[in-house]
């Protein structure tokens, strides 16, 4: 990654109106003086010992301005009256995107290498060697995505108790050993119950990663960093067919089938990735030497109190960021027609990327390519999604909006699935080749999905649920996905890719409708707030940092 740090935006909303005009009021006054008055004007403590001094001094009005907490016990680096400039802030975030997000984006590489590698051995007759049709590769994926999405919820929860840098290595070591025994299947039933155990082992890993990432960007930060993320897994799929396209020629090695091979190499990769994470990843902030990375800290101390206060200042409710989850957070999830709203988008709108993800390889070998070829040829879709996907978000994070956006995405994939299904059978390979590569590589709206329920979730218990709920949502529809390409329709797969376009022109709608109804919510609150009187509008500013989202003072990102 570039040595520069990813530039935040500026939303239209998606925060609290007294912490932007916070962050607004600081920025003016930083700008207008020079460094050296900066640090004579800022209130930090030299030392730890000073924070606590400095802090347990705080003021009777200062606590209430809080909500009351005691700032020390929650954060010792979390300075209310910091004061530093953008550059420093800017020193702060190219540490964490040159240090801690490039292992963020390794970790989900081997993730999707190794939920793709399957493709891969279909392609290479997987089924045949085991006795079964590609109904039972069906039903596998059907079953790997309702444990999948089952393990996302309880891998969410869990991982705030034993914390996500912890979580994440102890899964991918164990999903590591699940994915080389794909070597020792013999039969359906072996198949199907290895499938069982890698998506358990598996499925918890990204909700830990997206409150992870939360614990160091600012929501505005985060869309760009999602599209990396996500990004990074379609350059793993293209990588994982190159891979595949040589492993597979060791048919017959030591006895063992070229998709055996796939399964051994791939999962002693993750295996040793695993062993180094456990070791790389920090806690936060504030605990980054030690391990292999370094005995040096990342962060000077004031970086360190930087890191810390930005991240509060963007959401109050980070203060307590290792908080547990608690049944007033499941109530507000389970009412928020919001979440309800982008889970749809997930669910509906990610339906088509099943049949394709599972078959994309098999597809391209039904156009006359050999199954070396035809793996190899994954690859340029995948690349070119990766570059689709991440330039899309950027802009927009650069101009501040979602729905468009998302509008965007959802009908390039509908445009490209209605090209699939229109091309008659005698067509040229190449031209079916190019519609393959054009929906292959649509701009993927899934992060910009998360980034933007992320943005309108509010509290931390409630965002810890939604991003378990969310990755749900971004495995459960496998269930139906799975069956869209059956057996009876190859080659062409005409009544498949029928039912795609269906599901892909749905979801175009739901972007249409989250939309409008992020900025009807807005002016509601907006027709609410100046019908108050003075001290309703008192109450409702002690008020809104326990209210999340349901805060008349809480303006969505729309």
């Amino acid at each position: 990654m570039s040595q520069r740090p990813l530039r935040p935006a500026k939303l239209e909303g998606g925060e609290q109106e007294w912490t932007r005009h916070e962050d607004k009021a600081r920025n003016e006054k930083a700008d207008n003086a020079e460094i050296e008055d900066i640090t004579q004007l800022t209130t930090f403590p030299l030392s730890l010992e000073e924070t606590t001094r400095t802090n347990n001094n705080t003021s009777e009005s200062e606590s209430e301005s809080f909500s009351n907490i005691d700032i020390i016990e929650n954060n010792a680096f979390f300075i209310p009256n910091l004061i530093y400039t953008s550059s420093e802030e800017s020193r702060v975030i190219r540490i964490l995107d040159t240090r801690l997000f490039p292992w963020v984006l390794l970790t989900t590489f081997v993730l999707n290498m190794d939920r793709t590698n399957l493709s891969n051995a279909v392609s290479d007759n997987l089924p045949e060697d085991l006795g079964f049709t590609t109904d039972t590769v069906n039903l596998g994926t059907a079953i790997y995505s309702v444990l999948f999405s089952l393990a996302c919820l309880g891998g969410a929860v869990v991982c705030k108790i034993v914390h996500p840098a912890r979580w994440i290595p102890v899964s991918m070591f164990c999903w590591g050993l699940v994915t080389m025994s794909h070597a020792l299947i013999k039969d359906q039933g072996g198949f199907l119950t290895v499938r069982c155990m890698i998506a358990i082992t598996e499925g918890g890993v990204i909700p830990a990663t997206l409150i992870y990432l939360g614990s160091f960007y600012r929501s505005t930060e985060l869309a760009t960093r999602l599209a990396w993320f996500w990004g990074v897994q379609t350059i793993a799929s293209a990588v994982s067919g190159l891979i595949a396209s040589g492993l597979l020629q060791l048919q017959g090695v030591s006895g063992l089938e070229g998709w055996k091979w796939l399964f051994l190499v791939d999962g002693i990769i993750t295996v040793l990735v695993a062993v180094l994470t456990w070791f790389y990843l920090p806690r936060n902030a504030m605990l980054t030497e030690g391990g292999i990375r370094g005995w040096k800290p990342w962060f000077e101390e004031k970086q360190v109190q930087i890191a810390v206060t930005r991240i509060v200042r963007d959401d109050p409710s980070k203060r307590l960021y290792e908080q547990r989850v608690h049944w007033t957070d499941i109530r507000d999830a389970a009412t928020d027609l919001g979440l309800w709203g982008h889970l749809f988008i997930t669910a509906v709108g990610l339906t088509p990327t099943t049949p394709l993800g599972v078959y994309l390889p098999s597809v391209i070998k039904t156009f006359n390519f050999s199954v070396f070829a035809a793996n190899a040829l994954t690859a340029p879709p995948y690349i070119l999604q990766c570059c689709t996907t991440v330039l899309f978000i950027w802009h927009s994070d650069r101009i501040g909006e979602r729905g468009v956006h998302g509008i965007f995405g959802a009908t390039w994939q509908l445009i490209g699935w209605i090209l699939l299904r229109c091309l008659p059978s005698n067509t040229s390979k190449g031209v079916k080749y190019f519609a393959a590569l054009f929906v292959a590589c649509w701009p993927y709206t899934h992060p910009l999905n998360i980034a933007w329920m992320s943005e309108n979730t509010g509290s931390i218990g409630k965002r810890t649920l939604a991003s378990g709920c969310v990755i749900f949502s971004a495995n459960i529809y496998g269930v139906w996905g799975s069956q869209i390409y059956q057996a009876k329709d190859a080659p062409d797969y005409h009544t498949g890719n029928t039912i795609n376009i269906v599901f892909a022109a749905i979801a175009v709608c739901l972007w249409v409708v989250q939309k409008g109804y992020y900025k009807e919510r807005n002016k509601r609150n907006k027709r609410i707030w100046e019908g108050l009187g003075e001290s309703e509008r008192k109450r409702a500013e002690r008020e809104k940092e326990g209210e999340g989202n349901g805060s008349l003072l809480f303006r969505f990102t729309t």
